[in-house]
C-alpha cells in the first residue's frame, strides 16, 4: 500500500514540519481504551503510546506522525473532516470518525425510516464537512419503495439517495463512485438496517475478519447491536470503510452550520422576512409562512427545523467568562 491509497493527501503533507522529516505517517485503524492500532504502507501496527496519552482524543481515520523504528506516537495531524456527537448529559463531544469523505446514512424501507432522525444524521455530516448519502435497504419488502426514496431525497438539497440490497455484490458497484482508491466512507444508522452486512459486501470475500451481523425484530424493525466499536476496513475497490455502532438516539449539538445547510430552503427565506427577528410563526410579512401558503414549503419541515434549532441551542454548552478573562 502507498500513503495515497491509505487516504494521504496534500492537506496532511502540508502540516508536516521540516524537523519532522524523520517521522512517518500512520492512519488510526482502531481505538481502544489503552491502545491504538494504525495502518502503514507495510500493514497494521500497534502504536507505542507516550505516558498520559488519552486514547479518547483520537478517532478512527486520524492521521498521526510516529517514530518509524519504535512506532512511538508523536502527534496527531489536524483533521480534514470529523464526525462527532454529544451524548446526553456529556460536556464533551464524542469522536465517531475522522477524515471521512462520504457518510452513508443507512435506513430501511420499513418502520426504521424516520425523517426526523435522518435529518439529525444529515446535520452531523454537514457540520463535520463530509458528503452525506442516504442508503435505503429492504426495498424488496416495501409496497412502494419509491415513496421512501422520494421522502429521503426531499430532506436536503442535492442529496444523493441509493436503493440497494447490502447482501448482493451489486451494492458495491452502486456505491463505487464514493469508494475509489484512497477515499474513506463511514456508515451510520440504527441497528438492524444492514450496516455490518454492507461493510462485508464492500470489503469483499477476501477479508480476514468479517463483521458480525444480526437480525431485526419484526414488530418494530429494531435490530441488535452487532458492531460494538469503530474500525477501519479496506474496500475491494481501493477505498476504506468505517463501521460504527448503531445509534438509538442522536442528540444534536454544536451543529448550527450543519442545520442551516440541511434546511437551506428555510434559512434562505428568512432574510426576506419583514422583521429581522421574525419567528416565522405569526408575524406579518413572513417570507417563510408565505412559502408555506403557496405550497412551496412543507410545514412539517418548519416544525422539525424549529425542534432541531431548539435542541441544538439547549445541548450546546456556552462558554462563559470568569475571573481574569479566562473561559470556564
Amino acid at each position: 500500500m502507498s500513503l495515497v491509497s491509505l487516504g494521504w493527501s496534500d492537506f496532511f503533507e502540508d502540516q508536516c514540519e521540516p524537523d519532522e522529516a524523520d517521522l512517518a505517517p500512520r492512519r488510526i485503524a482502531t481505538v481502544h481504551r489503552s491502545r491504538l492500532t494504525a495502518l502503514s504502507p507495510a500493514g497494521l501496527v500497534e502504536l507505542t503510546l507516550p505516558v498520559h496519552t488519552n486514547t479518547g482524543d483520537f478517532a478512527v481515520g486520524d492521521w498521526v506522525l510516529v517514530d518509524p523504528e519504535t512506532q512511538t506516537l508523536n502527534r496527531r495531524l489536524a483533521r480534514r473532516t470529523v464526525l462527532e456527537r454529544r451524548t446526553e448529559g456529556s460536556k464533551t463531544l464524542q469522536l465517531a470518525a475522522a477524515n471521512v469523505d462520504t457518510l452513508f446514512v443507512v435506513t430501511s424501507c420499513n418502520a426504521d425510516f424516520n425523517p426526523a432522525r435522518l435529518e439529525r444524521y444529515l446535520a452531523l455530516a454537514n457540520q463535520g464537512g463530509t458528503n452525506p448519502v442516504i442508503l435505503l435497504t429492504k426495498a424488496d419488502t416495501a409496497a412502494d419503495a419509491g415513496a421512501y426514496r422520494r421522502q429521503a431525497a426531499e430532506l436536503q438539497r442535492g442529496l444523493a439517495v441509493v436503493t440497494l440490497n447490502p447482501r448482493r455484490p451489486e451494492a458495491a458497484s452502486a456505491l463505487a463512485p464514493w469508494c475509489g482508491v484512497g477515499l474513506t466512507v463511514a456508515l451510520v444508522g440504527s441497528s438492524g438496517v444492514g450496516k455490518s452486512t454492507l461493510v462485508n459486501t464492500l470489503a469483499g470475500p477476501g477479508q480476514e475478519r468479517p463483521q458480525e451481523t444480526g437480525g431485526i425484530r419484526e414488530h418494530d424493525a429494531k435490530g441488535r447491536h452487532t458492531t460494538t466499536s469503530r474500525s477501519l476496513h479496506p474496500i475491494a475497490g481501493g477505498g476504506w470503510v468505517i463501521d460504527t455502532p448503531g445509534m438509538r438516539t442522536l442528540h444534536v449539538s454544536d451543529a448550527a452550520e450543519g442545520i442551516n445547510t440541511l434546511f437551506a430552503e428555510i434559512t434562505e427565506l428568512a432574510p426576506l422576512c419583514r422583521f429581522r427577528d421574525c419567528t416565522h410563526a405569526h408575524e406579518p410579512g413572513c417570507a417563510v409562512q408565505a412559502a408555506i401558503a403557496d405550497g412551496m414549503l412543507d410545514p412539517e419541515r418548519l416544525t422539525r427545523w424549529r425542534k432541531l434549532l431548539g435542541e441544538n441551542r439547549d445541548n450546546t454548552p456556552v462558554l462563559s467568562g470568569s475571573r481574569n478573562g479566562k473561559k470556564r
